[in-house]
């Protein structure tokens, strides 16, 4: 009897298991310059208020509120404070030209921008024309406001994004401690596959998922081993697996995981090491495996997960279990970003009973749209999509209902 296929929220559970017991304990440390997409080992302190003194947020006049009772009033302009340049205590009576980002003078408690000021020159001496009656604190970014000193900026298991990265230099992080790259070995099966440039003899199809796959690998921030086309023999499976072990955190298959006659990676697996999972009920991607192949020296083990071979099962399953994977492996949280919450433009009348993820594209009304042919061969789906709408197995969908929709952005971000 075949076992059934296991629940996908448990899938991913087991997942975050083996990324634990697997976890990748080598840190290196990168200048922040070249941080982007690693993972960092410890967490960023800031050593520094940010800002480090309060400044202005715009170009204009800073000058006390009590000196501004109305309207109109005229001040003299008692120095020039570009950014970059510490000014003297502010003279009571007077205002400072003062430009974003410098350093708000000792005694100065507002800031009036440039456009609510007219700038007069009397008898050679610079004077400013104040336009409003300014409020306490207006326009000044206050010391700290953005970082305190001594706060946790960014955490360890985080994605470093540019963003990030630029949150940590502002705080003067030159260098940042990671988590080293993962290392995957990557190959397809098939004795039908054949390379885009080679002859398309009949019966044979170009190899699309090895560069779906290395793609999603790379832009995951992984380091890529591409071991090619394995030919459908069981003997060079078991080859292929021993030599990817050797020097790898994680081996990176797509096909030969059904149960057909000429699907070699089940046994080939088993027999240098073992599968944990097999299958899964969701649609597309029912089959994987997951396991783990032993080194020959005898130092650990390789993990494996293997992806079905239609292209939009593997990349699915890729998306929906490799990268949860790969982020565990890095410290990551193993799990599926949260999902959104939108409105489904489109009708799904037949659902299957295993949980689907349907290709969808966000409108301009804010709805989604369903690609029209939901194939598992279909890669065109996959392209045209934004992104999947997670279907509990057996739920028709209605235009207008709610559906719970996953961006592809986050889904393949490292």
């Amino acid at each position: 009897m075949r076992a059934p296929l296991l629940d996908f929220d448990e899938v991913l559970a087991r997942l975050g298991e083996v990324a634990q017991q697997h976890r990748l304990s080598e840190v290196e440390t990168v200048s922040t310059f070249s941080a982007l997409g690693r993972v960092l080992a410890a967490p960023v302190t800031s050593g520094l208020d940010v800002p480090p003194e309060d400044n202005t947020s715009m170009d204009g006049y800073a000058m006390r509120v009590a000196d501004v009772p109305t309207v109109g009033t005229v001040l003299p302009i008692s120095q020039r404070i570009p950014a970059g340049v510490v000014g003297q205590p502010l003279q009571p009576g007077t205002a400072a030209r003062i430009f974003t980002g410098a350093q708000v003078p000792p005694g100065a408690d507002a800031v009036v921008m440039q456009e609510q000021c007219e700038a007069l020159d009397v008898d050679g001496s610079a004077q400013v024309k104040v336009g409003v009656v300014p409020a306490l604190g207006q326009w000044i970014r206050r010391r700290g406001e953005d970082v305190s000193h001594g706060q946790v900026v960014l955490s360890a298991g985080q994605r470093l994004t540019p963003q990030a990265l630029g949150l940590a230099a502002s705080v003067g992080a030159a260098s940042l401690s990671v988590v080293r790259r993962p290392r995957v070995a990557l190959f397809s099966t098939g004795d039908e596959l054949v390379m885009p440039g080679e002859p398309l003899k009949p019966g044979a199809i170009y190899n699309s998922n090895r560069f779906t796959l290395r793609g999603l690998l790379e832009a995951a921030g992984c380091e890529v081993t591409d071991l090619g086309i394995v030919p459908d023999r069981l003997d060079a499976t078991r080859d292929v697996l021993r030599q990817a072990a050797a020097q790898h955190d994680l081996i990176l298959t797509s096909g030969g995981v059904s149960v057909g006659e000429e699907d070699h990676l089940r046994p080939a697996a088993q027999a240098e090491g073992r599968i944990d999972l097999w299958q899964m009920a969701i649609k597309p991607g029912k089959p994987l495996a997951v396991g783990a192949i032993r080194r020959a020296t005898g130092a650990g083990e390789a993990l494996l997960m293997g992806l079905p071979g239609n292209p939009v099962s593997s990349f699915v399953t890729f998306v929906l279990a490799v990268a949860p994977l790969l982020r565990g492996l890095q410290g990551a949280p193993c799990r599926l970003p949260a999902s959104l919450l939108v409105r489904a433009d489109f009708a799904w009348a037949k659902p299957d009973k295993r949980r689907e993820f349907l290709r969808v594209r966000l409108n301009a009304q804010g709805g989604v749209e369903l690609f029209p042919n939901q194939s598992s061969g279909v890669l065109t789906s996959a392209v045209w999509a934004d992104g999947l709408v997670d279907n509990p197995g057996g739920q028709a969908i209605a235009a207008g209902d709610t559906v719970r929709f996953l961006p592809l952005g986050l889904l393949t971000a490292g």
